[in-house]
C-alpha cells in the first residue's frame, strides 16, 4: 500500500520500481467500470500476451484470468494499481473482490500487488480503516510524506543553507513544486511570483484543488482563518461563524491530511484541549493562505513588481516560522552535535507570559534542552550574544526542573567566525546542521 496527498511523487516512485523489476503499472480513472476493465486488460497484455483478447463482464472474471495467467507464465509482477479510489468509485464492490483474490488466487500465484491512491479519505475507506475490506492484507505500508529540506539543495541548485531554509518556507517538501521551481534556481521570489502569485500561474489555485480532490472543500474556512493568524478553536469558531464544538471533526481531518497540526505546550496533556493551537503545517499551504488567499482580487490587478513586493513583505515571518519548526523537528536527530539524545521538542507558552521556542527532555530524563531559534539577515558575534541574553533573561520555564541539567541551544542561520566565548552549557547550531539532521 502506498498513499499520500497529490504531488508527493507516488506515481514516480512506483514507475521507477516497475521499470527496475519488469512489472506493469495501471492507473484507474473516473470512467465507467466496463471501460476501466478494457483499459486494464490492455495494460496487462503488455506482460501477459493475449490478455486483452477477451471481454471481461466483471472484476472477478478479470482477476481470475489474471491469477491463472500469472501463475502459468510464472509472472510475479509487481502489478501496480494506481488511484485505487477511482476504481472503487466506479465499482464499489472492487475492494471486497480484491480482498478475496489477494487472500486466495493471487497468493497462490505469488503475485506481488501494489495499491496506491491520492485521496487519503477514500484510501482509509478501502484499505486502512479497521472495517475496510483490505485491512490487514498489506505486507508493506508506505505513507508518503513531504521530502526533507536536505534534498532541496540539489533540486534547486542552492549553495547556501540559508537559501535552502528560505526556499523551503515557500515550497515545503513537495517534489512537484520543486520540479516546477527548478528552472528558476535560487531566484525563489521570481519563481513564486510566476508560479503562485500570478493568477495564470500553475500553482495559483493549488491548495483549493487539493481540498477538492479530497472532497474536503468544506475545510477551506478553517485554513483561511489559520492563514490570518487565528489558531485557538474558540477563535477559529468565532471567525468562521460556527460553534466551537462543531470544529472537532474538520480540524481532525486537516491534521489527517497533513495540512494542519495540533500544537500543545511542552509537557501538556494530550487531553488539554483548551490550550491547543491549530496551525497550517505545510509551508507551501501556509504561504498560500497568508499571501494569496486574502489578496486574490488584488493579485488579479497588480503588476508583477507589486505582486512580488507582497511576498517580500511576508517572507521574513514565513521564514522565521519555518525555521523554528525545522529546529524543533531536528532536535531528536542532532545527537552528534548536542552530545545527548533528546525526545521530540515542543514550544512552551502560558497566558501572556514569555514563550520558549523549543523544550525537550533527554531520553535518560536527566536534562532539559531549552532552545531559541533566531533568524536574522546576518549572524555576528553581537547577534549571538544578544540572543543568548534574551534566552537567559527568560530563565527556565515554569515546569519542574529540580535536579535536571539544562542545556541551552541557540539555532542561528550560520555560525560567526572567530571565538565567541560561549559558556559550556550553551551549544550553537546552524542551518547546515539542522538541514543535515532532518535528512537522516
Amino acid at each position: 500500500m502506498v498513499w499520500g496527498r497529490r504531488r508527493l511523487g507516488k506515481t514516480r516512485l512506483l514507475l521507477e520500481w516497475v521499470k527496475a523489476t519488469k512489472g506493469t503499472y495501471w492507473v484507474a480513472d473516473q470512467s465507467s467500470a466496463d471501460i476501466q476493465r478494457r483499459y486494464f486488460a490492455e495494460q496487462l497484455a503488455t506482460v501477459l500476451p493475449g490478455f486483452a483478447d477477451a471481454q471481461y463482464v466483471d472484476w472477478p472474471a478479470l482477476f481470475s484470468r489474471l491469477a491463472s495467467d500469472a501463475e502459468l507464465r510464472q509472472w510475479r509482477g509487481p502489478l501496480v494499481i494506481d488511484e485505487l479510489p477511482y476504481m472503487v468509485a466506479g465499482s464499489p464492490e472492487v475492494a471486497s473482490v480484491l480482498q478475496r483474490f489477494v487472500d486466495h488466487e493471487f497468493k497462490r500465484a505469488r503475485l506481488v500487488v501494489a495499491l496506491s491512491g491520492s485521496s487519503q479519505r477514500m484510501m482509509q475507506g478501502a484499505v486502512l480503516s479497521h472495517d475496510a475490506p483490505l485491512f490487514g492484507r498489506a505486507k508493506e505500508l508506505f505513507a508518503l510524506g513531504p521530502l526533507p529540506p536536505s534534498f532541496l539543495r540539489q533540486a534547486l541548485g542552492l549553495t547556501r543553507a540559508r537559501d535552502v531554509v528560505a526556499a523551503f518556507s515557500i515550497w515545503g517538501g513537495v517534489p512537484r513544486y520543486w520540479e516546477l521551481a527548478a528552472p528558476f534556481g535560487a531566484r525563489v521570489l521570481e519563481a513564486a511570483q510566476e508560479l503562485v502569485l500570478d493568477p495564470t500561474g500553475t500553482l495559483y489555485g493549488e491548495p483549493h484543488r487539493l481540498l477538492l480532490e479530497e472532497g474536503a472543500a468544506n475545510l477551506r474556512p478553517c485554513l483561511d482563518a489559520m492563514g490570518g493568524g487565528v489558531h485557538r478553536t474558540s477563535e477559529l469558531a468565532g471567525r468562521i461563524g460556527v460553534k466551537a464544538t462543531s470544529l472537532s471533526r474538520p480540524l481532525a481531518q486537516l491534521v489527517e491530511l497533513g495540512l494542519a497540526r495540533r500544537e500543545l505546550p511542552f509537557n501538556a496533556s494530550e487531553r488539554d484541549s483548551k490550550r491547543s493551537l491549530y496551525k497550517i503545517d505545510d509551508p507551501f499551504v501556509r504561504m498560500w493562505f497568508s499571501v494569496v488567499a486574502p489578496r486574490r482580487s488584488a493579485l488579479a490587478q497588480l503588476p508583477k513588481s507589486a505582486r512580488r513586493q507582497l511576498l517580500e513583505v511576508a517572507l521574513p515571518q514565513l521564514v522565521a516560522n519555518t525555521w523554528e519548526e525545522m529546529c524543533r523537528r531536528a532536535i531528536p536527530r542532532l545527537t552528534d552535535v548536542l552530545q545527548h539524545q533528546y525526545l521530540p521538542a515542543s514550544r512552551y507558552w502560558r497566558g501572556s507570559g514569555p514563550e520558549w521556542d523549543a523544550l525537550a527532555w533527554s531520553v535518560d530524563n536527566k536534562r532539559l534542552l531549552i532552545g531559541e531559534a533566531k533568524w536574522t539577515k546576518t549572524t555576528s558575534a553581537t547577534t549571538v550574544r544578544s540572543a543568548l541574553r534574551s534566552l537567559w533573561a527568560k530563565g527556565p520555564p515554569p515546569i519542574r526542573v529540580e535536579g535536571k541539567e539544562i542545556q541551552y541551544v541557540l539555532f542561528v542561520p550560520e555560525k560567526p567566525r572567530g571565538e565567541l566565548g560561549l559558556p559550556p552549557e550553551v551549544t550553537l547550531v546552524d542551518a547546515k546542521e539542522v538541514i543535515e539532521a532532518l535528512g537522516r
